[in-house]
């Protein structure tokens, strides 16, 4: 792990610096070195020998009984997917992620099992889920820990899937839901917020808020198609969002210049209003949705009777597709 050290002794000259974060470049007073990323790698190791085992779990040749048509790979033994048409994805059967953890209202609230808030968020329903999270979390998660560090990105990456699991379990009651999206959502989440409180020390303020804007609202447009759960992509994003505020603060531009010069140290402080601001609201938005979220949750509330249309937001109905199956 390399060290990222904010605060150099008189014998360490400090350079202005340009680094790519958050959708854009920004020159702020760090030094050269920065963290060296190995949380995200192991993730994304995590993500694939949990999907060796489910896939060895689900042994589609010796349990699949043939009534929707022949495994898929079948020269992969154990490791063979379903078929195509109980699952496009080339994964295992929603029985067998319902068994090893997805998440399930039902077992959450009526059997005590609040575990599956997160081990719903290690498990993928194919190949296909498997490959498209673990690229989006390479490109997005590596230069985010380069940046920040493996802690703060770590707890961001894991309490965003939880915020996730909570919104979906909330909403979405009759099926069962996995994947690693709404803790990835939660780092996009922490992009924008880190931008925007770290504002005063980006020099391509518009085009990296409105470049990381589109990105965001197209993953959620995404997010309406059917068999998409993007209550959790909501809430895994307004979890890293507020969290983003709390955890991914820096130094005001030219603070670390300032300090440096006894004179100046008295007239400028280490962090702005705004940012102290944000931080305060954040961290009350958060205790509060949490709380919220939770004790709904374990009373066995369903969300979709408070709020009659946002079952919009995971699913739009076409003439090419009915939401209710």
């Amino acid at each position: 792990m390399g060290n990222r050290d904010l605060e150099r002794g008189t014998n360490t000259k400090n350079r202005n610096q340009s680094y790519n974060g958050g959708g854009g470049a920004y020159d702020v007073d760090y030094s050269d070195s920065q963290w060296t990323s190995w949380l995200v790698p192991m993730i994304i190791v995590a993500n694939i020998a949990m999907f060796v085992v489910v896939m060895l779990v689900n042994n589609c040749p010796k349990n699949h009984n043939g009534l929707q048509g022949d495994c898929v790979a079948r020269f992969l033994g154990r490791l063979s997917f379903q078929p195509l048409r109980e699952n496009p994805l080339f994964g295992p059967s929603s029985s067998t992620l319902d068994k090893l953890g997805a998440l399930e209202w039902n077992k959450i609230v009526h059997e005590n099992q609040a575990w599956r808030l997160i081990t719903s968020i290690w498990l993928h329903a194919g190949v296909i889920h498997l490959l498209a999270n673990m690229l989006s979390l390479v490109f997005i998660g590596i230069r985010l820990e380069q940046q920040f560090g493996f802690l703060r990105i770590g707890l961001i990456y894991l309490l965003s899937g939880i915020g996730g699991s909570i919104l979906s379990a909330l909403f979405i009651q009759r099926n069962i839901s996995v994947g690693a999206s709404g803790a990835l959502f939660g780092l996009l989440g922490a992009m924008l917020s880190e931008l925007l409180t770290n504002w005063t020390i980006y020099t391509n303020k518009i085009a990296a808020l409105f470049t990381l804007l589109v990105i965001i609202a197209i993953n959620l447009a995404i997010g309406i198609l059917p068999h998409v759960d993007n209550f959790a992509h909501i809430g895994g994003f307004m979890s890293g969002f507020l969290l983003g505020f709390v955890l991914l603060v820096r130094p005001r531009f030219g603070w670390l210049e300032r300090r440096q010069r006894p004179a100046d140290a008295r007239l400028t402080s280490k962090y702005s209003m705004c940012q102290y601001l944000f931080l305060i609201v954040a961290v009350i938005l958060l205790i509060v949705g949490f709380t919220v979220g939770l004790v709904m949750l374990f009373k066995g509330e369903n969300a979709n009777g408070k709020c009659s249309w946002c079952h919009y937001l995971s699913c739009v109905p076409t003439s090419r597709w009915n939401c209710s199956n």
